[in-house]
């Protein structure tokens, strides 16, 4: 079974011009992800776009992702949906492809009903016997479960293997359910790791969300609490800026990293704006010291060089290590 601690990047869908999926760009990205050492995969959550996808572009990607891995690293795919029985089939499809785990939220009903709510899990893992991430993120779903419930569910639900916590507060929370959880289930944390430094005091074992820079992330979780703290510190107003509303902030930096071609958002979500783009142009100038990001300026190698400059037992010892990334072979993206 997945060993879910670590860093399991949420991943784009990336389009071309006419919003058709990019499937070049989407292997290219994953196989970069393997290249940084990541320590699995998470593919059509929000930040995948997976609500304006249709069931034969979830099938195609799935695919393209468990064929490019290769099994080198798990693939968790999201397959929640607003009614149980999809959401059941979804996760019993991502089996027969050759998913290693299924991402599962509770979906909002008219009157709240946290028996319902439990239900819609028990007839997910009955569908599969695949690891079960249950994902706990009101900010999407408008859904609040208790503690008690999340606990409930792992109790009796043998299936989930993962929490992944984004419930505000998130650290509390983290602490609550790591006092309280009756088997060792991993908890990892999204939120664009927005409260990332706070989160990994609390317990969090590890991040799966869509910051675009999942190296800083692996260093963060390697790190002791103080140089984690310190890494935390250096990134935030990166952290901060590409946790504005919508995806194409992040998809932009994506595409400015060169794992995809394109930052198309796919109707009715918007672009970035020229104002969001040319203070994106600013952060990462000051950041890492340059704009494009796709000759691997940044940030493996600008870690490695702050922490030469670092005093003895500061970032050195986590960062020098980090895997430097070059371009896929024969795979270099241009855009059209």
């Amino acid at each position: 079974m997945t060993d879910f601690r670590g860093v399991f990047p949420i991943l784009p869908t990336p389009f071309l011009p006419d919003e058709s999926i990019d499937v070049r760009s989407f292997q290219h990205m994953i196989e970069r992800m393997v290249c940084l050492g990541v320590d699995g995969v998470t593919i059509l959550g929000v930040l995948g776009e997976a609500s304006r996808l249709t069931d034969g572009e979830r099938t195609d990607l799935v695919d393209a992702a468990v064929q490019t891995t290769a099994g080198r690293i798990p693939v968790v795919v999201g397959t929640s949906h607003s009614g149980t029985r999809a959401a059941a089939e979804l996760a019993a499809s991502a089996k027969r492809q050759g998913a290693d785990a299924v991402m599962v939220t509770p979906h909002k009903e008219p009157v709240p009903s946290e028996r319902r709510i439990f239900d819609h899990f028990r007839a997910v893992a009955a569908a599969t016997d695949l690891p079960i991430v249950l994902q706990d993120h009101p900010g999407s779903t408008d859904v609040h479960m208790s503690v008690d419930l999340v606990l409930d569910m792992v109790k009796d639900i043998p299936t989930i293997a993962c929490i992944k916590q984004e419930a505000v507060p998130s650290p509390p929370r983290i602490a609550a359910l790591k006092a309280s959880l009756d088997r060792d289930v991993p908890i990892l944390t999204g939120l664009g790791a927005l409260y990332g430094g706070f989160e990994l005091l609390a317990g969090a074992d590890g991040f799966m969300t869509g910051f675009a820079f999942p190296e800083i992330l692996k260093a963060m979780v390697a790190a002791s609490a103080d140089d984690a703290w310190r890494i935390y510190s250096e990134y935030l107003p990166l952290i901060v800026f590409e946790n504005q509303p919508g995806v194409a902030i992040r998809k932009e930096i994506f595409r400015r990293r060169g794992l995809i071609a394109h930052s198309v958002v796919r109707a009715p979500g918007a672009g970035i704006s020229p104002l969001a783009a040319q203070q994106l142009d600013e952060l990462l100038e000051r950041t890492f010291g340059a704009r494009d990001l796709s000759e691997r300026q940044a940030p493996s190698e600008f870690l490695a060089r702050r922490a030469a400059k670092a005093k003895p037992g500061d970032l050195e010892r986590y960062v020098n290590d980090a895997p430097d990334v070059p371009p896929v072979p024969g795979d270099e993206l241009q855009p059209d």
